[in-house]
Order: structure tokens, then sequence, then C-alpha cells
């Protein structure tokens, strides 16, 4: 599996921070907050888009990784809107780079798959970027394998390579397990999953009463709105509480100890909600334990559906 590593080579953080929250749910100060709290748990992987809280989020990051900006792996993300096209993948990056006040970044993404623009024109736009030294590696995000193998034909073809995607993945949301991570592992592309939590669904708030995105955002509510889900979260939070550990701190963890050396994204809106997640980092997920916690939901079926192969 492929190994990222900062600037200074040293192997980034398993476990990355999502800045989505930064400048929107979150305010600078409560930004900065968790900002010093993961740095405190040792993260170095930074993750953040172009669009999120209309730049807000990549403006206060810039400001925080200025003091040690070489011992800190910074991702970013283009083309959620617009396409990928060439003009519309640079004007999205001189944006982020406008942001986060700076020249380069680590690994720059391609927010989500475009029908519509040939695969030659994005990657040859990635490509320049790339060997210009504006970003040090080319990722995906939300591509199915398929479209994966695809632009990695033709990333190949321009003498570059994909190096990083970024599914959902979660106790509840496995799909990702069928083809994508074995695809990754096949072509050595580090996977950097988000949605850890399940929108906040695995840290057993919704069974408490507490609203949040699945009860705030249509999105979510279509994604998770499937009664085996909320019983998933349930069954989980009954085994954390018998492990003497937060239902997040497993849900993150679980992530974490796939074999396919997953690297899972968490995020929050205060560090009083961070501080689950970020314990997942020294939590110690033994083989039966992930076992107990894989089975509380419903594994995918094969790519193939031979059920009688498995």
């Amino acid at each position: 599996m492929r190994i990222l590593t900062i600037r200074n080579g040293t192997p980034v953080s398993r476990i990355s921070f999502g800045t989505m929250q930064f400048g929107g749910k979150a305010d600078a100060a409560a930004s900065r907050a968790m900002f010093d709290s993961a740095r405190a748990a040792g993260i170095t992987h930074f993750d953040t888009a172009v669009g999120y809280c209309e730049g807000a989020s990549e403006t206060l990051l810039g400001q925080m990784i200025k003091q040690d900006r070489d011992d800190l792996y910074i991702a970013t993300k283009v083309g959620y809107a617009g396409g990928a096209s060439k003009a519309n993948i640079t004007r999205h990056f001189d944006t982020c780079r406008k942001q986060l006040d700076q020249d380069a970044v680590d690994l720059l993404y391609m927010h989500r798959f475009d029908d519509d623009t040939p695969l030659e024109e994005t990657y040859e736009t990635l490509a320049d970027l790339q060997s210009s030294g504006a970003i040090r590696h080319i990722g995906v995000s939300n591509y199915a394998a398929w479209q994966v193998m695809k632009a990695q034909a033709v990333a190949r073809s321009l003498g570059t390579k994909i190096d990083v995607i970024q599914p959902m993945y979660n106790l509840v949301k496995r799909q990702a397990e069928v083809e994508i991570f074995p695809m990754a592992q096949d072509q050595k592309i580090a996977i950097v999953p988000y949605s850890p939590l399940g929108g906040g669904l695995l840290t057993g708030k919704y069974g408490q009463g507490s609203g949040g995105r699945l009860t705030e955002d249509p999105r979510y509510q279509a994604r998770y709105d499937q009664p085996w889900m909320h019983q998933t979260a349930r069954d989980l939070h009954a085994l954390a509480d018998a492990q003497g550990v937060h239902p997040a701190t497993l849900a993150v963890a679980w992530v974490a100890a796939h074999p396919a050396s997953v690297s899972p994204i968490i995020s929050a809106k205060s560090v009083e909600q961070l501080g689950p997640s970020l314990a997942a980092a020294d939590f110690d997920m033994d083989s039966d334990l992930y076992e107990k916690t894989t089975q509380l939901s419903i594994s995918p079926a094969p790519a193939t559906d031979r059920l009688e192969e498995i």
C-alpha cells in the first residue's frame, strides 16, 4: 500500500483531520482549538476543499499551518462544481492557493468524477501542476473503482499516477470493501476515507434524541435512513459500553483497523466532540473486537454475487 509522507520524509499520521466545519459550525476560535488538539495528538494530515464553508475552511487552515508547514501534509479538493476541465481545475486551484496562502499543496483531489470532460484533459492538467511543483500527489474522491482505473490508465500514459482515493466508508457504508479497496491495494493507492462516524449516526447521539446532520440535511437523511443502520448504531453503542469506550472511538478505530491500511478522516465542530475520535489513534483494536464490530452491520455482497465462493 502507498505510504504518504510529509515534506521532511516522515510518514503522515494514520488518522487525518477534516476541516469541513472550519468557518461554518466551528467558528475561528473553535477551529483553532481543534487544530491544536489534533496536532497535540500527533495528526499531521489535514484535509479541506476549495468550497468548504464558502472558502472559510481553507482560509482558517491556511493561517494555522504557517508555523510548521514543512511538518504537515495538506490536502484539498477541486471540481465538485463546474466539472473537471482544465479551466475549472485551474480556477479552483488558484482559489485554493489564495485561500490557503500557499504556493503548493501536498495532495490535490478531483472531488468527483466528471462524465463530460475527457480524462486526458483532466489528468494532463493535474500532471502539469505536479511537474511544476504545485502539487505533490494526485487524488480522487467519490470515484467508483472502474472510474479510477480509466483515470489511472490515462494518468500513467502521461507519466504520473493516482496516489490516493477518498471514498465514503464506515460501519454502515461498506460498499468500498467490494471493489474500491481491492483495486486500491492492487494499484498501491492510499485509502483515506471520509465519514467514519456516518454523519454522527455511529456516535449514538441520535438514539439519545440529539439533532445533527441526519435530522437537518436531506442528503444525510437519505444516506442513513435505514432501520438496520440505526440498529447497528445502537448495537455499536452497547459494544462500546462493554469495552468502556465511546462509540465514536470504536467506530473510527474499526475503520483504521481494516487490513487494507485505511487512514480515516475525522472531523468535529468542537474540541469536546473531537475527543472520542482522536482517542481512536491510540485505541488497541484486536482481531476479536474487530470481528465483533464487523458483525454488527450488513456485509456487502462480493462483486460477482457468488456468495458460495466466500
